[in-house]
């Protein structure tokens, strides 16, 4: 059983697909990890451009830690019958970050409400299915400027909390970009101004 909690989430670990088939209709699911809205953008733009001749391009997303943000479209299928059934997925899975869009083909023959609902459903499962599900950390960036002699006691604490290097410049002054999980943030910043020679510490993001 997958937990979320404090500072950590569910997401999916890479692009995966999925597929239904019903009465002539295909539909091609599609689900990737996402950071934003702009991302969640670029994903649709790219599938419209090369899946031109579907009828629908149907999406739900999740997004934030808390799952604060959230959107399901259904490109022109009845209402709550694509978006909304994809939508669930993400969420009974217990997934943020998220976006699922499903690509259909239509076969000439409705479907009816019921039958578009367990066919989006069925292929957002399946990208699920065909993916991995794992548990992501929340990580704020932070710049610390600092003279070159308390070089040592700056990266004692880093390696104890087991931080990420993102930039570094060393000369006569420092400079580093580093990311520190959300739990320890207020600790680490704390550690850092104690050491003389630190001169300034600002969080990023």
């Amino acid at each position: 059983m997958f937990l979320a909690s404090d500072d950590t989430y569910l997401t999916l670990k890479s692009k995966s697909e999925g597929l239904y088939k019903e009465k002539g209709s295909r539909f091609l699911a599609f689900a990737f990890p996402v950071q934003d809205e702009q991302e969640v953008k670029e994903k649709l733009e790219q599938l419209r451009k090369k899946y031109y001749d579907a009828r629908h391009h149907c999406y739900a997303y999740i997004l934030g830690q808390s799952k604060e943000f959230f959107r399901a479209n259904d490109d022109g299928e009845p209402n709550h019958s694509a978006g909304d059934p994809i939508l669930g997925q993400i969420r009974s899975n217990q997934l943020t970050n998220v976006l699922i869009v499903v690509v259909r083909y239509f076969g000439g023959t409705k479907l009816g409400v019921g039958g578009l609902i367990t066919a989006y459903k069925t292929a957002a499962a399946e990208a699920i299915a065909n993916n991995e599900i794992i548990t992501s950390i929340v990580k704020h960036e932070i710049s610390i400027h600092f003279d070159y002699l308390a070089m040592n006691e700056v990266m004692k604490i880093i390696k104890e909390a087991d931080l990420e290097i993102k930039q570094q410049s060393f000369d006569n002054s420092c400079s580093m970009v580093l990311k520190v999980r959300e739990k320890i943030l207020g600790e680490t910043i704390g550690k850092f101004e104690e050491i003389k020679g630190v001169d300034s510490i600002e969080k990023i993001t």
